[in-house]
């Protein structure tokens, strides 16, 4: 009896986590990305994001690893 409970709750509680997780990692991101290059575009500025961050942080003189720049671009969207 407690079978026909649990089961069905488990599997609707993963497909529930799976689908949260595909929305926020891959979906969400994707439209971010997507805003964020389209503005870019929208207003005829020829750079990436990449390179938008890299120059801010030039231009203050302050050193940054590409991996920095790579995690603020996407911490940005």
């Amino acid at each position: 009896m407690l079978a026909v409970i649990l089961i069905p709750l488990m599997i609707s509680a993963v497909v529930g986590i799976i689908g949260y997780l595909t929305y926020r990692l891959v979906v969400f991101d994707y439209w971010c990305n997507h805003s964020v290059n389209s503005t870019l575009k929208k207003y005829n500025i020829k750079k990436t994001q990449f390179q938008i961050i890299k120059e801010f942080y030039d231009n203050k003189g302050e050193p940054i690893s590409e991996k920095k720049v790579s995690q603020l671009a996407k911490q940005y969207r």
